[in-house]
């Protein structure tokens, strides 16, 4: 069972959510915070697996949550109505493996939190354009070919969540070796990080 945890200051925006996500057989809503601070305090005392995080809440916003929960074991899909698309790469960058608005549709809100739970990082198409579209993020025209063919494997398998210890088992190398080519993808792709790298592996047909 994925193990999920809704924050959002709404009460009729969390059981429409728990609703809907407690009818699927492999999800279990374990809690319901009403604010940033509570969304910390539950996911430290319910272990959840997934923390549906709207950002702009009392006591503490999405993206103070977001710096709390740095380095919990918990992976985190900010499903907002804020249409501001500066928020995007502030939360991805405090932590966040997915970005959504609240109008996504219900059986792609629960395709989103299975692939998540699974490792993958998911942005709404409105985010993704937003990361891509800033000035760390913005696309060079074939990029992506001044790549080697080591480079574009490791960009695969880093698109699809693997972190560097778990490419290196998968490559045979040392995870020095891993953090190398990672480090000359992002500078041959004029990308900031390791999610901007994923999104531009997604659209480009890379991953």
């Amino acid at each position: 069972m994925i193990r999920v945890l809704i924050a959002d200051d709404h009460p009729v925006v969390r059981q429409g959510l728990r609703t809907f996500l407690e009818i699927q057989e492999d999800i279990s809503v374990v809690g319901e915070a009403a604010d940033g601070a509570e969304a910390v305090e539950m996911t430290g005392a319910l272990a959840p697996d997934v923390l549906l995080l709207d950002l702009k809440m009392p006591v503490l916003d999405g993206l103070g949550a977001l710096a709390e929960l740095s380095g919990r074991d918990v992976r985190v899909i900010v499903l907002t109505s804020v249409s501001d698309r500066g928020d995007v790469a502030p939360a991805m960058r405090a932590g966040a493996a997915g970005f959504l608005y609240k109008d996504v549709d219900p059986g792609a809100l629960v395709q989103a939190i299975r692939a998540v739970y699974g490792g993958q990082v998911l942005l709404a198409p409105e985010a993704a354009e937003a990361m891509l579209a800033g000035p760390a993020g913005r696309e060079q025209d074939g990029a992506g070919s001044a790549l080697t063919d080591r480079e574009r494997e490791v960009l695969r398998l880093l698109a699809a969540g693997r972190s560097n210890r778990e490419i290196a088992r998968e490559l045979v190398v040392a995870e020095k070796t891993v953090k190398t080519h990672v480090s000359n993808v992002l500078m041959k792709l004029g990308v900031q990080d390791r999610t901007q790298a994923a999104l531009y592996a997604v659209r480009h047909g890379l991953a």
